[in-house]
C-alpha cells in the first residue's frame, strides 16, 4: 500500500545518507535536464550510488515498496496476463496477487498514464512497486521467450484468433480475397435479420456475414452490454462491455472494417452510402430461442466510422423488483412508494447506473388491466405488452414536453417520462403529478438529496417539488463476486473505514470478507454479473419544509438520515458483510462526489 511521501527529494535524501555528495547530485540533475529519465535512472547509469541502494532509497521517497527482482522466480501465470508489448512499452511486469490488485514491478510508477492503462488491460487495480528497470527487462526477456500469446479468455482460443472456437483470422482471409473490398461492402447480400443460432450452417454464406454474426452471437453469449468496433490505423478493435468494464476481445486487419460497417448498417437498416453523419439503427437478433434487439449506433471518426451496438435483452428488464438489489427494508418502502395513486418518484445515477432497469421492473409490476400506463422515451428501448410507448421524435415536433400535454388527455394512470431535462417538462410532470397521476422519471444527479436542489436549479419552484415528489431513488451498479472462485479475504484497512466499518472494533472482530479469487467462469477478474446499490430518500414533512426553505442538499441528507435513510454507502456495506460484492468494489462505485456523506 502507497505510504505518504517523504517531505525532502530523493537527492536531498541521499545526501543525508551520505551517500551522494552535493557536487555529484549537480552533475547527475544536468544530464538529468538533457534526457527524458527521471533522477534515480540517472543515477544508475551514472554509477554513482550502488543501483539497489538507491533504488530501495527511491521507493522511499515515492512512498512505495521497493521489490528486488534479482534471483526471483515470476508467477508465469499472473505474469502472462500482461501482453510483452504493454509490458516493454511501460517497462513493467505482474509479479504477483495482493489484496485484491494485482502487484506489478514498474520502472516509473509516477506514470499515471501507464498506471491507468495496466488497470484498464489487467481489470484489477494494481500496486505499483519500484524495481531496478535493468532487471524488469531481464524478467520481461526470460518471461517471455518462449512463451505462448495470452488466451483470450473470452475466445477459447489465441488472442486475436478466434472467437468462440471460430476461426476469424481464415475468415478475415476469406473477405479479402472474395471481392468485397472493391465495393466497400455494399454489394453483401441484405438479411434484415440473422439467426445465430444456425451459426454451425453457416459455412457457405459470405465470410464477412458470418464476422459479424459470431461477433454478436459470442456477445450474447458473454452477457455483454454493448459491442464496439473501432478503427485504428491499421486495425479494427472489437471490444465488449461485460458486467461495466470494456474488454478487448479482438483486433481484426483494416481492410474488414469497410464491409463490417457496411454489414452492420444493412442489418440495421441505414443508408450504407452515407458515411459522414451519425446514424441511428436497430437490428432484431433471435439466440438461443430467445429474442435481442440491439441498438446500433455509427458515427465517423477520422480513421473511419465507428460502430456501437447495445444488447437490449427483455428479460433483463423484467426480473422483478426483488432481484435488482433492494434490501428487504428498502423493498418494502418501494412498493409501498409505487401504490400511491398520485406523486412523482425519480431514478438518479449517472449513465450506466441501472435507473431504466429499475423503472422497467416498477412498470412491469404495475402493469394490469386496471391501469392505463404510457410513456414517453427517447429511444424506446424495450417493448412490453400492455403498455403504450412513445418515441421521442424532434425532427416532427415531438418532445417530452410536447407528449406529456398530450398524455394528460389521454387518461392515464401511470406515466413514464423517460428523463426529465428542462423546466418545461419537469414542470408538465409535476402538473400530472399534482392532479391525480403516478408520475415515474430520472435524474443525473450523484446522490437522492441532490435530486431537489437540481430541479431548483433547472427552475422549478420549491413548493411544487415538495408538493408532488414523493421519494428520490439514487442508485449504482456493483459487480457481484462469482461464485465459481469466491474465498476468503483481508481487505485493506483503509478502505473499510472508508466505508464506515471499523476492523478494530471488538465486535467486528469475527466478521470475515470474500472476494473472487479469478477463474475462467469470471475471465479471471473475480466477478460475474452485478447488483444494485441504493439509497431512497422519502418525502416527509421536515424535508418538504426544507425544500421550501430553500435548504442544501447536505441539510436534506441529514433530515433524511435522522427520518431512517440508510446511505449508498451503508447499502453497499451491507452487501459486503453478505458476501455479495467487496470493499474495492463499493468502494469504486460509490466513491463519487457528494455519494461518501
Amino acid at each position: 500500500m502507497r505510504r505518504p511521501r517523504r517531505g525532502k527529494s530523493l537527492g536531498e535524501i541521499l545526501i543525508e545518507k551520505g551517500l551522494l555528495t552535493k557536487e555529484q547530485l549537480q552533475q547527475a540533475e544536468e544530464t538529468e535536464q538533457e534526457t527524458t529519465q527521471p533522477l534515480r535512472d540517472v543515477l544508475a547509469d551514472l554509477g554513482l550510488v550502488d543501483r539497489q541502494v538507491l533504488y530501495e532509497t527511491a521507493a522511499e521517497e515515492l512512498g512505495i515498496e521497493f521489490y528486488d527482482l534479482a534471483g526471483k522466480d515470476t508467477d508465469i501465470a499472473v505474469a502472462l496476463l500482461l501482453p510483452r508489448d504493454l509490458a516493454e512499452r511501460y517497462r513493467a511486469i505482474p509479479i504477483g496477487r495482493g489484496e485484491g490488485t494485482i502487484r506489478v514491478a514498474m520502472a516509473d510508477p509516477d506514470d499515471v498514464i501507464a498506471g491507468d492503462d495496466l488497470k484498464r488491460h489487467l481489470q484489477m487495480q494494481i500496486e505499483p512497486l519500484l524495481a531496478d528497470p535493468a532487471e524488469i527487462e531481464r524478467t520481461i526477456e526470460k518471461t517471455y521467450a518462449g512463451a505462448p500469446e495470452p488466451a483470450d479468455p473470452l475466445a477459447g482460443g489465441s488472442a486475436g484468433s478466434t472467437l468462440g472456437g471460430v476461426d476469424m483470422e481464415s475468415l478475415t482471409e476469406s473477405v479479402r480475397d472474395s471481392g468485397i473490398l472493391g465495393t466497400g461492402g455494399e454489394e453483401i447480400d441484405e438479411e434484415e435479420r440473422i439467426e445465430t443460432d444456425r451459426i454451425s450452417d453457416i459455412a457457405d454464406e459470405a465470410p464477412i456475414i458470418k464476422i459479424a454474426k459470431v461477433l454478436i452471437q459470442r456477445a450474447i453469449h458473454e452477457q455483454a452490454s454493448d459491442i464496439h468496433v473501432e478503427p485504428y490505423q491499421n486495425r479494427v478493435r472489437i471490444r465488449y462491455r461485460i458486467d461495466g468494464v470494456l474488454y478487448d476481445i479482438m483486433q481484426v486487419p483494416k481492410y474488414v472494417h469497410a464491409p463490417l460497417i457496411s454489414r452492420i448498417k444493412i442489418m440495421s437498416d441505414m443508408n450504407i452510402a452515407e458515411r459522414r453523419v451519425p446514424q441511428d439503427g436497430r437490428i432484431h437478433v433471435r439466440h438461443a430461442g430467445q429474442d435481442y434487439d440491439l441498438r446500433v449506433s455509427v458515427i465517423p471518426t477520422t480513421l473511419g466510422e465507428k460502430s456501437v451496438m447495445r444488447i437490449l435483452d427483455k428479460q433483463s428488464i423484467q426480473i422483478g423488483l426483488d432481484q435488482l438489489g433492494f434490501e428487504p427494508d428498502i423493498l418494502t418502502q418501494v412498493h409501498r412508494l409505487i401504490q400511491q395513486p398520485n406523486g412523482m418518484l425519480l431514478s438518479t445515477g449517472p449513465t450506466g447506473s441501472g435507473k431504466t432497469t429499475t423503472q422497467y421492473n416498477i412498470l412491469t409490476n404495475l402493469n394490469s388491466v386496471e391501469r392505463n400506463i404510457i410513456t414517453i422515451e427517447d429511444p424506446v428501448e424495450y417493448q412490453l405488452d400492455g403498455l403504450s410507448q412513445v418515441h421521442v421524435n424532434r425532427k416532427a415536433g415531438l418532445t417530452f414536453a410536447v407528449a406529456l400535454k398530450y398524455f394528460l388527455r389521454q387518461d392515464p394512470d401511470v406515466i413514464l417520462v423517460g428523463e426529465i431535462r428542462d423546466l418545461e417538462t419537469s414542470e408538465i410532470a409535476i402538473q400530472a403529478a399534482l392532479t391525480g397521476h403516478l408520475v415515474l422519471s430520472t435524474l443525473h444527479t450523484n446522490d437522492a438529496p441532490s435530486t431537489v436542489t437540481r430541479m431548483v436549479d433547472m427552475g422549478v419552484e420549491p413548493f411544487l417539488i415538495s408538493s408532488s415528489v414523493i421519494a428520490s431513488i439514487s442508485q449504482r451498479l456493483a459487480r457481484q463476486i462469482c461464485k465459481q472462485c469466491k474465498e476468503v479475504y483481508e481487505p485493506r484497512r483503509d478502505m473499510l473505514l472508508g466505508l464506515g466499518f471499523d476492523p478494530n472494533d471488538p465486535e467486528n472482530k469475527d466478521v470475515v470478507f470474500y472476494h473472487g479469487r479469478g477463474c475462467d467462469a469470471c475471465r479471471g477478474t473475480g466477478y460475474r454479473g452485478r447488483i444494485g446499490l441504493f439509497e431512497l430518500m422519502e418525502m416527509t414533512e421536515e424535508i418538504a419544509e426544507l425544500i421550501v426553505r430553500r435548504a442544501s442538499a447536505g441539510q436534506i441528507r441529514e433530515a433524511a438520515t435522522a427520518a431512517g435513510m440508510k446511505s449508498m454507502r451503508e447499502d453497499g456495506m451491507t452487501k459486503v458483510l453478505r458476501g455479495v460484492t467487496t470493499v474495492e468494489e463499493v468502494t469504486r462505485v460509490v466513491a463519487t462526489a457528494g455519494a461518501w456523506t
